[in-house]
């Protein structure tokens, strides 16, 4: 659906950030823009413009930047690890681990390190799913525990927490009693803690602050977008049409919020109109027990996936609940789709500003720029939209790396880097009309999406951190 956008053109102008500060996951409200940070150079690493490298514990959390010091989650044999280093040296300034057994059952492309941490400048907050939040002092001195969980999760949790008026928000959408709740930073008290009847949901949720009225923090769920009070937790506004598992991050750029999910089994032209549960029951349930077990299901009726993907509370049969979301998850549609923030309910009908539903991501969140998305697949596709209409730009392969992506791009400097799984940095030339410039080659495996200040980019790869930049950067 088309809108016009009247004042909201407002986000075409350059989203600023501050040129010291990467405080969490993709920075500065996970925009993944560095607009204040100065040149930076093109071509870089592993052996070429490297102003350091520092050997790190395995782990896929992205890099997170506060005053001197950068901050990383990993996991070495049972502990999980909170890492200090120093942004000019790469001195490893202080290690603090906690013991705890592995609780989740997880993908092979998550990890027990996979959600970054957040820093509000003075402390500095980390998730381990296996065990729970706790947050340091800059300096390492700890400062409080909270245990969570254990959890339900068909590919483990991995959400990263955010941070707004001086809350800890943290959003674990898992397959049962998913929730999001805030917690206090300087105390570590439950401020608000709210249920999600969402499931199979991955993404870090995103803040906005209105001019008017309190700051919200919006989180993607399975087939639903949701604005919450950061105050209180009340439900603000939401969207539906959204995929089943969300793993991208929502991007605020000005008045406006750009989404992107994917799911297999959810591009157009493969939804399934499945019947109501009391339909499927009339037809389907064999033994007149009330539920329903795989081998009573009709062949049209079955998932795409796994069982379990769907027994969301893995007792081998499906209830009304589970059965109403797979049927959700059989209608739902793949896309990327611009949101006009604001408003209060239901504004799927009058905030949707556009949809797009070919040649999407799945892991990788959208860069908004300039009035200009960027969208990278998987294969190694890059794809422009204008923001203002959804209308394609530009799209095509990025020769040279045709791989998988799952780390998100950022831009600085008048350009746009993207990491590729196999460790091939592209950089391309910002714009609509985008070109390649360079790709550099780590060599090892990338996850994490690399932060930026000061003319300097820190990158994740394999068991290392690096920091490259033109030699006269700090």
């Amino acid at each position: 659906m088309r809108s016009s956008l009247g004042p909201l053109l407002a986000f075409l102008i350059a989203v600023s950030s501050p040129g010291a500060d990467w405080p969490q996951f993709r920075g500065p409200n996970a925009s993944g823009l560095c607009t204040a940070c100065g040149p930076m150079t093109v071509e870089f690493g592993p052996e070429k413009n490297v102003l350091w490298k520092t050997p790190v514990p395995a782990g896929k959390s992205s890099p997170v930047l506060a005053g001197e010091r950068l901050f990383l989650t990993a996991a070495d044999g049972g502990a999980l690890v909170t890492l200090a280093v120093q942004r000019t040296t790469g001195k490893v300034e202080w290690r603090r681990s906690l013991q705890a057994p592995k609780r989740e059952s997880q993908h092979t492309l998550n990890h027990r390190a996979a959600p970054s941490a957040v820093t509000d400048g003075r402390r500095v907050f980390v998730f381990f799913a296996d065990f729970g939040l706790t947050a340091y002092g800059v300096d390492g001195t700890p400062l409080w525990r909270l245990p969570l969980g254990p959890f339900n999760s068909l590919h483990g949790v991995a959400a990263s927490p955010v941070y707004a008026d001086g809350k800890v928000l943290l959003v674990v959408d898992q397959d049962t009693d998913a929730f999001i709740m805030a917690v206090d930073g300087a105390t570590g008290r439950v401020a608000w803690k709210k249920p999600r009847e969402v499931s199979n949901g991955y993404s870090t949720p995103a803040v906005y602050k209105p001019a008017r009225g309190p700051a919200q923090v919006i989180a993607a769920g399975s087939y639903q977008l949701t604005a919450y009070s950061v105050e209180d937790g009340a439900t603000l506004w939401y969207v539906g049409g959204l995929t089943c598992q969300p793993k991208s991050v929502p991007v605020v750029a000005g008045d406006m919020l750009f989404f992107n999910g994917w799911t297999p089994g959810n591009d157009t032209g493969q939804q399934v109109e499945l019947p109501v549960f009391a339909g499927v029951l009339a037809k389907a349930d064999a033994n007149g027990d009330g539920k329903l077990a795989q081998e009573e299901l009709p062949q049209p009726w079955q998932p795409t996936g796994t069982w379990k993907a769907i027994d969301l509370d893995r007792d081998g049969f499906l209830n009304e609940r589970e059965w109403t979301l797979f049927r959700s998850r059989r209608a739902s549609r793949n896309g990327v789709m611009a949101v006009k923030l604001g408003g209060e309910g239901d504004v799927t009908a009058s905030h949707v500003l556009w949809r797009y539903e070919k040649a999407l991501p799945d892991v990788p969140a959208p860069l908004v720029w300039n009035g200009v998305v960027y969208l990278v697949r998987s294969g190694g596709i890059a794809t422009t939209l204008d923001a203002r209409t959804g209308k394609v730009l530009k799209q095509a392969r990025l020769s040279g790396a045709l791989e998988d992506y799952y780390s998100s791009p950022v831009g600085v400097d008048g350009k746009v880097y993207v990491a590729s799984e196999h460790g091939k940095v592209v950089v391309l030339r910002a714009g609509g009309e985008w070109e390649i410039l360079a790709i550099n080659d780590f060599d090892a495996d990338i996850y994490a999406t690399p932060a930026v200040a000061e003319g300097v980019m820190y990158v994740r790869a394999g068991e290392a951190l690096y920091a490259v930049g033109a030699a006269r950067a700090r």
